[in-house]
């Protein structure tokens, strides 16, 4: 889970989320993004939890970006605890997401993996989002679609290279197995 390396203070104060993101709110580096319309705290499990729904529909192809990170500690008392008695112990960290704020981005993936890929992240999290795509030019589609064939060639090379390393370690089991069998008969 994501986390501050390290905090000047411990604990902070709640807060406000007034107002709209100014910063954070264009893509940067990806070409499909996923975009907060309402204002929320989002926890590091939340953001765990649809990072890896996210790479798990791309299939280990193209890249993804996150662009919050939680470093805004909340903290908790303990079940039935009387009032008083200061402030709770540090209980999780989140991410203050405004609205407009892009959370994830992706780049060399078909737009239909992207989009799909970002509607299962989505669900993960306490947000409500919006996917986003950039404007491109007919150069950069091309490009793009260049980028995506080659990702897909690359990742079709390793799934190959893995299955290929598999069977060569099942047939050499069985030729153990087989060699051992003869060895008991003999």
């Amino acid at each position: 889970m994501l986390m501050p390396k390290r905090l000047k203070h411990r604990k902070q104060h709640r807060g406000r989320m007034r107002g709209k993101a100014y910063r954070g709110c264009e893509l940067n580096y990806g070409d499909y993004g996923l975009k907060a319309i309402e204002p929320a705290w989002v926890t590091s499990r939340q953001l765990e939890a649809a990072r890896r729904a996210i790479v798990r529909q791309m299939k280990r192809a193209g890249q993804l970006w996150t662009s919050v990170f939680p470093d805004k500690p909340v903290t908790a008392k303990a079940a039935e605890t009387r009032m008083g008695s200061g402030k709770g112990d540090l209980d999780h960290y989140v991410a203050v997401v405004k609205p407009g704020r892009i959370i994830f981005e992706i780049r060399g993936v078909d737009r239909a993996t992207a989009i799909r890929a970002l509607e299962l992240g989505a669900q993960k999290l306490a947000v409500p989002t919006i996917i986003v795509e950039r404007e491109l030019t007919k150069a950069e589609r091309a490009e793009r679609a260049q980028e995506v064939a080659e990702n897909l060639a690359a990742a079709a090379e390793m799934f190959a290279a893995e299955a290929e390393e598999e069977a060569e370690a099942l047939a050499e089991e069985e030729a153990v197995e087989v060699a051992s069998a003869e060895e008991e008969t003999a």
